[in-house]
């Protein structure tokens, strides 16, 4: 494959003409598929308002300090990112709604192609498209739940949120601890695998025996360099699988790909789920 000297690993600037005969090319391999596996990142939730992490406007590129939100060690140990990452919450777009993007999903699951959705995404916004729930594996997690760190207690944000605006800044758990009548009061957290957290094991094991068995893994808006995640391409790669990669910028397995698209997601997705024309 040629690359664009002036950005290594990127492919070459490609006219009208290639870029339709690209997106035929990856119709063609969907409606041919019957176990389509999709790997989904914060790309295809752009559309819908919420910015990525990594990407030329990401929430990291801008402000490489808000990563340390996003890890355990620092969230459990500083009460001042605790308290950020609250403030943080307050500000998310909850009324954030599903793209043409989530909803092209929804199409390739109801024409009985997609096996399963792993996102790496927090939003719950494939759920709000329409997609089925058993179907989704949200491999990090999600922000729509809060989880106690120590007890395991599991409850909806809005609830803990509503605690955050009325003045508790840093809320512990109030579940009851046995029957002392005390209260659990672990650190609450936002239900998302952070830096440092290990992924569920049993969401890892069914992503990886999708990408093992499927014969199409179509990656969405991921810059493929988080793993174990991103390692679910080269796993179907190896077992004979075709791969599409919609993605604004290169990622690491453009090679492996027997499609690169870089058009907008919202755009090229419904396109190419459409079938073949």
């Amino acid at each position: 494959m040629t690359t664009d000297p002036a950005h290594p690993g990127a492919l070459p600037a490609r006219g009208h003409q290639d870029r339709a005969e690209d997106r035929a090319a990856a119709r063609a391999i969907l409606a041919r598929s019957r176990r389509v596996v999709v790997l989904s990142g914060a790309g295809i939730s752009t559309d819908s308002g919420i910015p990525d992490f990594r990407g030329p406007n990401g929430l990291w590129t801008k402000d490489p300090g808000a990563e340390r939100l996003a890890t355990i060690e620092a969230y459990v140990e500083d009460p001042a990112v605790r308290r950020r990452a609250w403030q943080n919450r307050l500000r998310h777009p909850w009324s954030a709604e599903p793209n043409p993007g989530h909803r092209a999903l929804v199409d390739l699951e109801r024409q009985g192609r997609l096996d399963t959705l792993v996102t790496q995404n927090i939003d719950g916004l494939h759920q709000a498209a329409g997609s089925d729930p058993s179907r989704v594996v949200e491999i990090h997690g999600t922000v729509r739940d809060v989880v106690c760190l120590r007890c395991g207690d599991r409850q909806p944000m809005e609830v803990v949120l509503e605690r955050v605006e009325a003045g508790d800044d840093d809320p512990h758990c109030t579940k009851p601890a046995g029957s002392t009548g005390q209260l659990c009061d672990g650190l609450l957290k936002s239900a998302t695998i952070s830096f440092g957290q290990s992924l569920v094991p049993e969401d890892l094991w069914r992503a990886e025996q999708a990408a093992r068995e499927c014969d199409a893994l179509l990656a969405v808006g991921t810059s493929l360099g988080v793993f174990p995640a991103a390692g679910l391409v080269p796993t179907a790669a190896r077992r004979g699988a075709a791969v599409i990669i919609v993605n604004a910028e290169p990622t690491p397995f453009d090679d492996l790909a027997d499609v690169v698209l870089r058009d907008p997601i919202s755009q090229v997705l419904p396109d190419i789920v459409a079938g073949p024309r």
